[in-house]
């Protein structure tokens, strides 16, 4: 019999009792023996439930079990996240996550203490959801030279962009409807401002291109500027607006950024709408492919929680070992020397003049007339720091918008 911990038995958690529960024969088919959950770690007791017996507020009846083998740490946060998971590894306790915001902070120190100990640290839940991605990267496409990786990683801001174009919606009647649907936290701040995404693409591209890649080395852009505006904008020129991670491989190291983006609608991207997300991964070999379907949600989530627990079941004594190093310098590349062309909004009753300045400074571009008194326009593609250039060149064409073109 493999006892394993749950630490928190909130959404995630619950699910992942209920996931061991419901299919329990199957997983013991598949480990080889029965799974349990001898402990549940909250503040809180259940006394209705039917395993009410296995709560307990302190971590020490959980490190200081030798029954334990597996801990599954659904708690969320950095803090005591962190402390708890490098307590049960330090003490030949596989540990398994869903813990974003864990990983992108501290997953090489994490994989390494897991290699030392002889464990497992998996995390499969914590970038999609449900949908597979991690160990398709790890195992599936080894024999790939990963080139890039670029995807819709938040459910609740994709709902809400979907509404922002399907239905005209402002953001504020958008975030709104997903409060109410329960899509979004009361305080979606980690939504919205581009954090959730942001931790899911380190995660990626820590593991596809082997360094540490932390959150504070990627800038990040959220939604809460965008207007019905920006979305008429680019439904004239045969895009949507999506909020994107990417990560892209050169040669001199590697491109992160998080920031809304024109999708043209020719993308697979571009039909990923309402919660679903989509993780668009570029092989040398295989060349592009993609993994989809909702990143969150109760069981979807456990579901992926679970394969990790009969993961580190199954491999107890020859864990699987994720690894990738430390982080090094220069590795992250700055975004700002990273070109895309832009879709630039200027306010102004001179269009032709405008135009004839901005002709002068950016050379080719494009005019998109598809609102009144303002100055629509199409950059050739150009380093944000090059546009920041030009535009400073140009005080009276200060732009009240400026949108990527997603080159995916």
């Amino acid at each position: 019999m493999i006892s394993i911990a749950v630490l928190g038995h909130g959404v995630v958690g619950s699910g992942v009792a209920e996931v061991l529960t419901i299919n329990q024969g199957s997983i013991t088919e598949k480990v080889g023996q029965p799974v349990v959950v001898k402990r549940i770690l909250d503040l809180r007791s259940f006394p209705q439930l039917p395993y009410a017996d296995k709560f307990t507020t302190n971590f020490d009846d959980i490190v200081n079990d030798t029954e334990i083998s597996i801990v599954v740490e659904t708690m969320g946060g950095l803090h005591p996240a962190y402390d708890y998971a490098k307590a049960a590894l330090s003490a030949g306790k596989s540990v398994v996550t869903s813990n974003k915001e864990l990983v992108a902070a501290k997953g090489d120190e994490l994989l390494a203490l897991a290699q030392a100990n002889n464990v497992s640290f998996l995390f499969e839940a914590s970038v999609g959801g449900g949908i597979p991605i991690i160990r398709p990267l790890w195992q599936c496409l080894a024999a790939n030279e990963v080139e890039g990786i670029a995807g819709i990683l938040n459910g609740t801001t994709n709902f809400m962009l979907t509404h922002m174009v399907q239905d005209g919606m402002s953001f504020e009647d958008a975030l709104a409807l997903a409060q109410q649907l329960g899509y979004a936290e009361r305080n979606p701040a980690a939504d919205v401002e581009g954090m959730d995404a942001c931790r899911k693409i380190c995660i990626l591209a820590s593991l596809a291109f082997g360094k540490h890649v932390y959150p504070d080395q990627v800038h990040t852009e959220g939604i809460t500027h965008l207007t019905a505006a920006d979305v008429r904008c680019a439904e004239q020129l045969g895009c949507v607006i999506k909020l994107i991670g990417k990560a892209r491989r050169t040669e001199d190291g590697v491109y992160c950024l998080v920031a809304p983006m024109l999708v043209p609608k020719d993308s697979i991207l571009s039909g990923v709408n309402d919660v679903f997300n989509a993780i668009l991964v570029q092989g040398n070999a295989v060349g592009d492919v993609v993994f989809y379907g909702k990143g969150a949600g109760k069981l979807p989530t456990a579901s992926a929680v679970v394969a990790d627990v009969i993961d580190a079941a199954k491999h107890q004594g020859a864990p699987h070992c994720l690894s990738w190093e430390p982080a090094a310098p220069n590795h992250v590349l700055n975004s700002t020397d990273e070109a895309f062309s832009f879709l630039i909004r200027f306010e102004t009753t001179e269009r032709e003049a405008l135009s004839a300045r901005l002709v002068e400074s950016f050379g080719d571009i494009t005019v998109v007339n598809c609102l009144e008194n303002e100055l629509v326009v199409v950059t050739s593609p150009l380093s944000e720091k090059e546009l920041s250039r030009r535009l400073s060149a140009l005080p009276e064409a200060a732009p009240i918008s400026c949108l990527r073109i997603a080159s995916l």
